[in-house]
């Protein structure tokens, strides 16, 4: 093989139609397995659709989606290391419990930011009307 057919072949790119229905699977393993997702799914389209009821301006509708994506990207990597700590070891051990503890405190911080931004978008809004 000469190496540019090498280097194609390390380098082959999926079609974006397979990377797609991949990406899919596990947004759908996701929430057939795991709850929070389910619980952040529904908060964030509830912030959502509270956000196009109470007619926020775009940029607030953007900060609430950002908001929302930020959350669920969170969980995902949450989900992703502690499912990898998992295959490592069945066993007990304090490095694994940190790297997990650290992982659910990104996810923390993300949901609290996420108060933050919504309190200080929506208070005005329910308050004033």
């Amino acid at each position: 093989m000469t190496a540019r057919k090498l280097l194609r072949h390390i380098f082959r790119f999926r079609g974006f139609k397979e990377s797609l229905k991949l990406a899919i699977k596990g947004i759908g393993y996701l929430f057939l397995y795991h709850r929070n997702m389910r619980i952040i799914f529904m908060l964030g389209i509830a912030a959502l659709l509270l956000g196009i009821y109470l007619e926020l301006r775009g940029i607030e509708l953007a900060a609430v989606c950002i908001t929302i994506t930020l959350v669920f990207m969170a969980e995902i990597f949450n989900t992703a290391i502690e499912m990898m700590m998992d295959m490592m070891t069945d066993k007990y051990h304090t490095l694994i419990k940190l790297i997990k503890d650290i992982a659910a405190a990104v996810v923390l911080l993300t949901s609290l930011n996420a108060i933050a931004v919504g309190y200080i978008i929506f208070i005005r809004r329910i308050f004033v009307r």
